[in-house]
């Protein structure tokens, strides 16, 4: 059932996202026609004349508005606009790299089935022999939390440059798919079995299931039931596995030089072609629509017509408190960052010798030089107390909109569920567009979707405490809502919301990270972490030391960010 207040906000909300894309020649706040001619040609100075025939060409004396609505009626009837750098339409070349990301993300897919499927088989066999146990969530939790930027980093170098098994650029063939599908789909795949991992022991502690086994039903058939029984509480989840897939078909697709729509956003944005890059998110953002609709309808249709328009319970079970490894794992995960910074602070990240240019690593430079000379151990260090700062600014900027908002789930319900949709590097690339390539451009990307979670938990934990006895019973006394707001609901609610927040530190900290890698955040000289690895990528042949200590750092990072989510859940779940 769906309510006008939560349609209109919906509406409101996608329409707003639209609205901006539309505007985006606009809100840079500069001279669309300058735009245009340094896409054009860079060197070309922009002399009045210049820029007078760029405006009468493209119309642009008409203003912003009217421009928008001939956006959006050639959107109606197929025109997504022309290119400011070639001239040509946009709108063939997106849907050719619409089709290549496709193929990307149906392979993505296919290995995400197979991981998420090895992941939970034991669970499963566990299962249908009566035994609920869930089997693999820490291998589930530690696929999910490494980024794809991060994979597809190591899989260049070890299967592509080293082992020279799999071609490492390129779209010719199928053997080009291999390592970027394995790239996108072993994360998706980790969070499939994660979540499965969790329904699977649940559905099977259920009573029908001693009931089957009692009448002596077969196992296999056991562990279908149990299967579909847990299904319809994932299916609405599958919509986060596709928009992961989206987010990540930008970097993996820009590593590995893949013509595909990700790519192209990406290199509309560093040339400011904005036409392109309104056509690339639109249809980016509306595929994770549709999976968001394939999803609901795939829910549906396992239902059954019976249950069609009600809630099938979801089934529960109970989780031991965190056991002593995931409390320590945490602290060895920071002290190991905290140690790496400390070694590496006292040491100057921007000093340039070109006669140690990617010099290997040694007792004077434990972690090698990078392609000017500068020390790896200093710029890792230095990037990890940069990476560090910004996150712990972007976190609290988004605890503070997400407590705000989540207060008012009739203003903020339509907003969450569209950032939901949409990973950090498509708001990345927006900001691009607006703010220009930077470190604040990035955290105001990361701001931008960060909130929506812990807004999200507020407004559940919000409903949970309104509707506890003793806030009943201060309403019935006579409570005032603001005292009632002030002595009860904030204080029940502010706990978990801020220790949630806490959690995603290492979450945050890694997706400006992937900013950095893909060139939308922070610039050189800065030693930002993925900065830093993009630019020893390109001399990773020659120099993989260049390249593995930023990865290193970031997979400590990434370690990090599994076992205190892990430790948050479980402590959530036990209470």
């Amino acid at each position: 059932m769906f309510r006008p207040a939560a349609l209109a906000s919906r509406f409101a909300a996608v329409a707003a996202l639209v609205l901006v894309v539309g505007m985006l020649p606009w809100l840079s706040g500069g001279d669309p026609a300058l735009s245009v001619l340094r896409a054009r040609s860079a060197e070309r100075d922009p002399d009045p004349e210049a820029l007078a025939a760029i405006r009468d060409q493209l119309g642009l004396d008409a203003g912003p508005l009217v421009l928008l609505g001939r956006w959006l009626t050639g959107l109606a009837s197929g025109d997504a606009g022309t290119s400011w750098v070639s001239g040509k339409p946009v709108l063939p070349g997106v849907l050719a790299g619409l089709g290549v990301s496709l193929t990307l993300m149906a392979g993505a897919i296919v290995v995400a089935v197979l991981v998420a499927g090895a992941l939970v088989a034991p669970t499963l066999a566990a299962a249908s022999r009566g035994r609920p146990r869930s089997a693999s969530g820490a291998v589930a939790a530690m696929l999910t939390a490494v980024p794809e930027f991060l994979l597809a980093s190591v899989l260049l170098i070890v299967f592509a440059v080293w082992l020279r098994w799999a071609p490492p650029f390129g779209w010719e063939g199928p053997e080009n798919l291999v390592l970027p599908a394995i790239a996108m789909g072993v994360p998706a795949g980790g969070l499939l079995g994660r979540l499965l991992d969790d329904a699977l022991p649940a559905a099977a502690g259920e009573q029908w299931t001693t009931t089957w086994t009692v009448l002596g039903v077969g196992r296999a058939r056991i562990a279908g039931g149990v299967l579909r029984r847990s299904l319809p509480a994932l299916l609405p989840q599958l919509a986060l596995v596709v928009v992961g897939l989206v987010g990540g078909a930008v970097a993996v697709e820009e590593l590995f030089a893949i013509p595909g729509i990700g790519r192209m956003a990406l290199g509309a944005a560093v040339a400011q072609d904005l036409p392109l890059l309104q056509a690339c998110l639109l249809v980016l953002l509306l595929t994770g629509f549709a999976a968001s609709a394939v999803s609901a309808a795939l829910h549906l249709l396992l239902m059954g017509r019976a249950l069609r328009g009600t809630t099938l319970p979801v089934a529960q079970r109970a989780a031991a408190g965190p056991g002593r490894l995931a409390r320590v794992l945490p602290v060895v995960f920071a002290s190991a960052l905290i140690l790496l910074v400390a070694v590496g602070l006292f040491r100057d990240p921007t000093a340039v010798d070109v006669s140690l240019r990617l010099a290997a690593p040694s007792w004077e430079r434990p972690l090698g030089a990078d392609a000017l000379g500068r020390d790896m151990l200093a710029r890792v260090a230095h990037g990890a107390l940069r990476t560090a700062l910004v996150a712990l600014l972007v976190t609290a900027v988004a605890l503070v909109l997400g407590l705000g908002l989540g207060f008012l789930p009739r203003l903020s319900g339509g907003p969450v569920e569209v950032l939901n949709a949409m990973p950090p590097v498509l708001a990345g690339l927006i900001t691009a567009a607006v703010l220009g390539p930077s470190t604040a451009g990035a955290a105001v990307a990361v701001v931008l979707v960060a909130w929506a979670p812990l807004a999200a938990h507020t407004t559940a934990l919000v409903r949970e405490e309104r509707a506890a006895t003793h806030v009943q019973a201060s309403r019935v006394a006579g409570g005032d809502r603001s005292w009632i707001l002030r002595a009860h609901v904030l204080p029940a609610v502010f706990p978990p919301v801020f220790r949630h927040a806490l959690l995603r530190l290492p979450g945050t900290a890694l997706a400006l990270a992937s900013l950095g890698f893909l060139g939308l955040g922070a610039q050189p000289p800065e030693p930002e972490w993925g900065l830093v690895l993009s630019e020893a990528m390109p001399y990773v042949e020659r120099a993989p030391w260049a390249a593995l200590a930023p990865t290193a750092a970031l997979a400590l990072l990434g370690a990090l960010a599994v076992s205190t989510s892990s430790l948050g859940r479980r402590i959530a779940v036990g209470g």
